[in-house]
């Protein structure tokens, strides 16, 4: 009897053990099942380790190039107008529009809200969008480069690894296409040309496809990019046909939103240097020149070694 009281009380004592052994497991897994991060706001956000369901509105670029799928895609006039170069990697993830309403954001059960920019949280949004789920502020502002956007929305993902490999293949093939650039365009300059509701924008020289051509590729910039890009407050600043007849690119690309556009017709329009020397390149809304990240510039570096080299 006394042998297998003694059995008993070491049973008793090992169960305990082993209890105590998983629950501190449990605790040591629910507590790494998430990171606390510090946003470009100075918000401390309790983030998934692993986010699922992540909402990210005009970050298409920088998640799908890590690997993520976001549970819906930016969008602006009711859904007519997307990202379409990224149609193929987001099929069939359901629209929101760019304004990110409640109601819309609630319905798509995000676990982790990725947010582009102050003013999209400002005036207590903020406050309503953590209701929802753990909401992210990603570094941005003018003195924010696309690539330190992206490398932030790597962090907030978990995904720095698979960024900064993205980030090399991608500098690879800078260096490659600038090496051929510089032997067969030497010295050349280009611009970007948007033109929709018959008004014609020019691209800053430090966004979106600007801070490609000039930054990356070491392409020559006009004298009038240099001057709007100085007052630019936006990507694309609204330029008269007038001041175009003074562009002095040897190349322009054109995202062209407005086919029909009466400029076009205009002596001033078909009197620009690249354009009556036949060097201007026409793209529509289902191209990547509207928007950064390093799948949209890497169609746009394949797009300008076509049109330049050929």
């Amino acid at each position: 009897m006394l042998k297998k009281s003694k059995f008993v009380r070491v049973s008793v004592y090992l169960t305990l053990l082993l209890a105590v052994f998983l629950t501190a497991c449990g605790n040591s897994s629910k507590e790494s099942s998430t990171r606390t991060l510090t946003d470009s706001m100075d918000h401390k956000v309790s983030i998934p380790a692993h986010p699922k369901r992540v909402v990210g509105s005009y970050l298409e670029d920088y998640l799908v190039a890590v690997g993520v799928k976001p549970v819906v895609q930016w969008s602006v006039k009711n859904g007519s107008g997307t990202q379409e170069y990224l149609n193929k990697d987001l099929k069939k993830v359901p629209l929101i529009d760019y304004s990110l309403p409640y109601e819309s954001v609630t319905k798509a059960k995000p676990d982790l809200i990725l947010m582009g920019t102050d003013s999209a949280v400002a005036n207590g949004k903020y406050n309503q969008y953590k209701k929802i789920a753990p909401t992210y502020v990603v570094k941005n502002g003018n003195d924010v480069s696309w690539r330190a956007q992206f490398l932030d929305v790597a962090k907030a993902v978990n995904k720095t690894d698979k960024a900064k490999k993205v980030l090399k293949k991608y500098d690879k093939k800078v260096k490659s296409a600038r090496s051929e650039l510089e032997e067969s365009a030497p010295n050349k300059s280009v611009a970007v040309l948007w033109v929709t509701n018959n008004s014609a924008f020019i691209v800053s020289d430090k966004s979106a496809s600007g801070s490609l051509l000039y930054g990356d590729l070491k392409l020559k910039e006009p004298d009038l990019v240099k001057q709007v890009s100085k007052k630019a407050t936006a990507d694309w600043s609204a330029v008269s046909l007038e001041k175009l007849a003074k562009l002095d690119a040897d190349y322009i690309f054109l995202v062209n939103s407005d086919k029909d556009a009466s400029m076009f017709k205009d002596p001033i329009w078909q009197n620009i240097s690249a354009v009556k020397n036949d060097k201007l390149f026409q793209y529509g809304d289902d191209s990547s020149w509207q928007y950064k990240g390093p799948i949209a510039y890497t169609e746009m570096i394949d797009n300008v070694l076509k049109d330049i080299t050929k």
